[in-house]
């Protein structure tokens, strides 16, 4: 039943291609757009000529709730930073000896803590190496972001060509369908004909019922990525068919080292550096200097008191602690180095699958589907004029909506893969300002 529903497919195929979108075509997800577009710009391209991937990217690194909450955890750090840095606060004290007036002796000391070793040094590159850390999360989920929004752009896109295909193959089968009935009525052709022509077109309406509802599924997932009101997005302006250009193995080898996983692993290794540097400097003792006076009643004047502090480490030499950091930082550089070559052995995989369907997606364009159609035409051209039976020209059909289907099939997986790419390398636009240094 399902195949006899080709014909409808059948003229709208190649059409969306070639004509269906004059509008201009979307940029390659592989040329990077600028997150500093206006909101209002972004906007004006939606309500006039539909959404753009251009548009889309950009509205989705504004909106994304999951984004600002990167940014959060961004500017949250940076206080961390400011706090590493603060000195530690002095401390009053009054000590009272006797109840009596007449032998009662008062103490008043002020004690202020300085750190040695390098100690606030160290809590402050440790804070810094956190902030590093989340500007690569950060980094990450912006990559994260940009891709699923192209990956669910092109969904919709693709899914936005199926129903123009599937409302023009209902005219077409409408068209056969008047043709059977008046062959019939002419006594040209059995009556089953005709049967097999409604249920043709009656399989074509289910098809294009089917296409619209996947078409506003996607539409909704498109929403959701991009941080917008469901309902916002209705029509999309891009084409299917813009095939991006694989990236070159020096391309992807200097991307390579800049890709959100990999920095992230490389911040990694450096705060658990940092903070085995701040357990190094926490062995040497801080020294605490006390001033004050004592008024003792009996002597009848006030005394100067001056002391000095400092723990003896004859128990506690943060040995441990400096042993727990230093084999946590050796294994947060043994995974980076997992990572890395985790993420170059998947990006290469990725490349290859890109170049294949790529190489698949122009074959099928430029061979296949050009003598699908033709035979075709030949064979409809031929049930008019009685050379053939219906059931030919829905084999026909078949072979042409087969050939359709790998088609945007091909080019789903194209930009599928496209997207695992901006995922896994990220871009030079997905690194946030490091701000003023503190």
């Amino acid at each position: 039943m399902r195949r006899t529903c080709v014909p409808l497919l059948c003229a709208a195929l190649i059409t969306p291609i070639a004509h269906g979108q004059a509008t201009t075509p979307a940029t390659s997800p592989s040329l990077q757009p600028s997150p500093a577009a206006s909101a209002p710009a972004a906007a004006a391209s939606t309500a006039s000529a539909g959404l753009s991937l251009d548009a889309a990217v950009q509205t989705a690194l504004r909106q994304n709730p999951l984004l600002r909450a990167a940014e959060a955890d961004v500017a949250a750090s940076r206080g961390a930073i400011d706090q590493a840095g603060v000195l530690p606060n002095p401390s009053l004290g009054v000590d009272q000896e006797d109840t009596r007036r007449e032998t009662r002796t008062t103490t008043v000391m002020l004690s202020q803590a300085f750190e040695l070793g390098g100690k606030r040094a160290a809590r402050v590159e440790l804070a810094r190496s956190g902030r590093d850390l989340a500007m690569a999360d950060l980094a990450a989920r912006q990559a994260d972001v940009r891709a699923g929004t192209i990956q669910a752009f092109f969904d919709a896109l693709i899914a936005q060509e199926r129903v123009k295909v599937a409302e023009e193959s209902l005219g077409i089968a409408a068209s056969g369908s008047a043709a059977a009935s008046r062959r019939v009525t002419a006594g040209k052709v059995s009556p089953i004909e005709e049967t097999r022509a409604r249920v043709a077109e009656a399989t074509s309406r289910i098809e294009l019922r089917q296409a619209q509802a996947d078409r506003q599924s996607a539409l909704r997932a498109l929403s959701l990525v991009m941080g917008v009101a469901e309902g916002a997005v209705s029509q999309l302006d891009g084409r299917a068919d813009t095939l991006p250009t694989p990236p070159t193995a020096e391309a992807v080898a200097q991307r390579l080292s800049q890709a959100p996983a990999v920095r992230r692993a490389q911040s990694e290794v450096q705060r658990a550096n940092a903070a085995y540097e701040l357990e190094r400097a926490r062995r040497v003792p801080d020294v605490t200097v006390s001033l004050g006076a004592k008024r003792a009643a009996e002597i009848g004047r006030n005394q100067p008191m001056i002391g000095v502090s400092i723990p003896l480490p004859l128990f506690d030499s943060n040995k441990g602690a400096q042993l727990e950091t230093l084999r946590r930082r050796d294994a947060a550089q043994a995974l980076a180095e997992s990572e890395e070559r985790r993420i170059r052995s998947e990006v290469l995989q990725t490349v290859d699958q890109l170049q294949a369907r790529a190489s698949e997606a122009q074959t099928l364009r430029q061979d296949v589907l050009p003598g699908a159609q033709s035979a075709y035409e030949a064979a409809s051209r031929g049930f008019e004029l009685g050379k053939f039976s219906f059931l030919e020209v829905l084999d026909a059909q078949r072979t042409w909506l087969q050939a359709r289907t790998q088609y945007l099939q091909s080019l789903a997986e194209v930009h599928r893969a496209t997207a695992e790419l901006e995922r896994r390398l990220g871009s030079p636009n997905d690194r946030p300002s490091t701000g003023t240094q503190q």
